[in-house]
C-alpha cells in the first residue's frame, strides 16, 4: 500500500483538496471569509492543518486494530488513538441494545479528527465560515452564521431522490449513509440511509444500524450469507448480511421502511441522532421532521461564499 497522497481537485490549491491513504478517501472544502484574499488565506492553512493530521491517522487505526474490530461494550477498554476514542464513543450507546463495532463508526471518526484538526489552528473567531471533510459520503461540517450546506441523495442508478440542507442553526454537523449500495456490508435491505447527526461519527454509526433494521427477516427473495463469507476480515464475523434483494411488493417494501423507522425515531428520542431518511425501491420515509426538496441534483452540491 502506498503511503498517503494530497491533491487538488479544481486544479489548483484555491479548489478542493483530495486526501487519500489506503481506503481512506477524503474531500475537503473551505471557504467564506469577508474576502478573496483571506479566503486563500484561510484555505491554504486549513488544507495544511488537514494534511498534517492525515498522514498519521491510518497508521494509528491499524495499530488498534483488534480492539475497533471488536464487538463493543459498555465496559470496552479505551483506545489509544484521538481517532478510534471517537470511535468508541459513537457506538457505545448502543452496546447493550445492540451488536456493532468501533468500525461502525470509522469514516465519521476520521473526517471529524480531520476536521477537529483544521478548526484548532484557527485562533478564536478568525476562522473560515464553512469548511467540510467527506469520506466517500460520510461528512463532518463547521457553520459559521451565513454558511450553508445542501446534500443531495441519490439511488446508484443516479436517480434524484431529495436533498437536505443545513446552515448554522442547524444542530447537526455530521451526516452518513449507509446501505446495501455502500462501502460496508449491511444486515438490511435499504438503498440508503442518510442520517444527520451532532457529529459524523455519531451520523455513521446510527446510519449502520438504521440500515440493518430496514428488513424483511426470512423472505424469500431476500438472499444472505455470512459476513465473513463475502469479506473474509469483516468485523460482523458470522453475522447475516444481504447479498441479494428480488423484486418486492409495495407492502414488503413500506413494511420494511416502517421497521427502519421505528429505529430511528427510538434514537431521535434518545437524543442519539437527529433526522433521518430512508430509501428502498422507490420509496422513502422521512423521520424526524426534516424537510425533502425533490430535485434532480448530483449526490453532493455544495454552495462556495464569496
Amino acid at each position: 500500500m502506498t503511503g498517503p497522497t494530497a491533491n487538488y481537485l479544481d486544479g489548483d490549491q484555491n479548489g478542493r483538496l483530495h486526501l487519500q491513504h489506503g481506503p481512506i478517501d477524503l474531500i475537503i472544502g473551505v471557504d467564506g471569509a469577508i474576502s478573496l484574499e483571506l479566503e486563500a488565506y484561510f484555505r491554504n492553512h486549513a488544507f495544511a492543518l488537514a494534511n498534517r493530521r492525515f498522514k498519521t491517522v491510518l497508521d494509528e487505526l491499524v495499530s488498534e486494530l483488534p480492539l475497533l474490530k471488536s464487538p463493543a461494550r459498555v465496559d470496552s477498554p479505551v483506545p489509544e488513538g484521538a481517532t478510534a476514542q471517537r470511535m468508541l464513543a459513537a457506538v457505545r450507546p448502543y452496546a447493550e441494545t445492540h451488536f456493532i463495532t468501533p468500525m461502525a463508526a470509522v469514516a465519521g471518526s476520521v473526517a471529524d479528527e480531520v476536521l477537529a484538526a483544521m478548526l484548532a489552528g484557527f485562533p478564536g473567531e478568525q476562522r473560515p465560515r464553512r469548511i467540510y471533510v467527506n469520506n466517500g459520503g460520510d461528512i463532518a461540517l463547521h457553520l459559521d452564521e451565513g454558511a450553508e450546506f445542501r446534500i443531495g441523495i441519490s439511488r446508484e442508478d443516479g436517480t434524484a431522490l431529495g436533498t437536505f440542507a443545513m446552515d448554522a442553526a442547524h444542530p447537526s454537523r455530521g451526516i452518513a449513509t449507509s446501505g446495501r449500495g455502500g462501502r460496508s456490508l449491511s444486515m438490511g435491505i435499504a438503498d440508503s440511509v442518510t442520517i444527520l447527526a451532532r457529529n459524523a461519527a455519531d451520523a455513521d454509526a446510527a446510519a449502520s444500524l438504521v440500515a440493518n433494521a430496514v428488513d424483511l427477516p426470512d423472505h424469500p427473495a431476500i438472499r444472505r450469507s455470512r459476513a465473513i463469507d463475502v469479506v473474509d476480515d469483516s468485523d460482523l464475523g458470522e453475522h447475516l448480511v444481504v447479498t441479494g434483494c428480488g423484486d418486492l411488493t409495495d407492502d414488503e417494501i413500506d413494511a420494511a421502511l416502517a421497521s427502519g423507522a421505528a429505529k430511528a425515531e427510538l434514537f431521535i428520542s434518545q437524543r442519539l441522532i437527529q433526522r433521518a431518511g430512508l430509501f428502498l425501491g422507490d420509496r422513502g420515509r422521512i423521520v424526524g421532521g426534516m424537510t425533502s426538496e425533490q430535485t434532480e441534483l448530483p449526490t453532493l452540491e455544495t454552495r462556495r461564499y464569496a
